[in-house]
């Protein structure tokens, strides 16, 4: 495959790595990268040998197979409908875009008809295989995570001596205050109950160091009970290391044959 980049991040410049430099993913590369910040993009073109454009219509009207969205929830929103339009697949990063009711209609449609995918890596959870067993025959009857995070990975935290629970609610909720935090609880109410349904609690902990998502779900099935614990990206506590494998393994197993889950 040949590959475009939005968003040349710490998620960005991993796959960048991942792929480009070490080959993890044979046969493909990322020829084309966009990032708002010229001065960004720039040297990861000259690094990764990855072309940088000025826009993204531009990478769209090139010979790119896939898009991957790796920036933030705004620009997948802003771009993630027209790289559907423009008859290219997409992987989104920033999966609390399909919090939007409109969003997510639009992207399911634009798929058919243009006979394109839209790919959801699971972030930095897992269990999403059982949500989906377990409501196939709507046999779920309730879904939660509880993210509990270092302060400094959450906005106006740092200071904190004591652990505090900052949110309660709905999926849908949660992603509205905390758009770059919380992705995790968008994928899981996709697998599962939706995010109206899906219940979410995120607490400061000023005395973990790793962001920690414990997952429950109770219905016919039986019980769920995960807890993930996970190493940050290097120099970026806000984001998981899993998130950006997660990304990688999605792109890996878009062309096997045989597919597991």
């Amino acid at each position: 495959m040949r590959l475009g980049l939005i968003g040349c991040g710490n998620i960005g410049k991993f796959l960048l790595q991942a792929i480009n430099a070490n080959g993890l993913l044979p046969g493909s590369k990322i020829v084309a990268i966009y990032a708002r910040r010229e001065e960004i993009a720039a040297p990861l073109s000259d690094e990764f040998k990855a072309k940088a454009y000025g826009d993204v219509d531009a990478i769209l009207k090139s010979d790119v197979d896939l898009i991957i969205e790796a920036a933030t929830v705004e620009a997948a929103k802003e771009y993630g409908l027209n790289v559907l339009k423009s008859g290219k697949d997409l992987l989104l990063s920033s999966i609390g875009a399909m919090a939007d009711p409109d969003f997510a209609e639009n992207a399911n449609k634009l798929c058919q008809m243009n006979n394109v995918q839209l790919f959801l890596p699971s972030g930095a959870i897992g269990g999403l295989d059982i949500l989906k067993s377990a409501n196939a025959m709507n046999g779920l009857e309730t879904v939660s995570i509880t993210t509990r995070k270092p302060p400094s990975a959450l906005p106006a935290c740092s200071s904190l001596a004591n652990e505090k629970v900052l949110f309660v609610g709905s999926a849908a909720e949660a992603i509205k205050q905390f758009p770059r935090n919380i992705n995790v609880a968008i994928v899981l109410s996709l697998a599962g109950l939706g995010s109206e349904r899906t219940k979410v609690k995120i607490i400061a902990d000023p005395n973990v160091v790793k962001n920690i998502h414990l997952i429950e779900a109770t219905g016919s099935f039986g019980k769920l009970k995960l807890e993930v614990e996970n190493e940050p990206l290097p120099n970026n506590p806000k984001t998981s290391y899993l998130a950006a494998l997660s990304v990688l393994a999605t792109l890996q197993n878009n062309e096997k044959c045989v597919q597991i889950g």
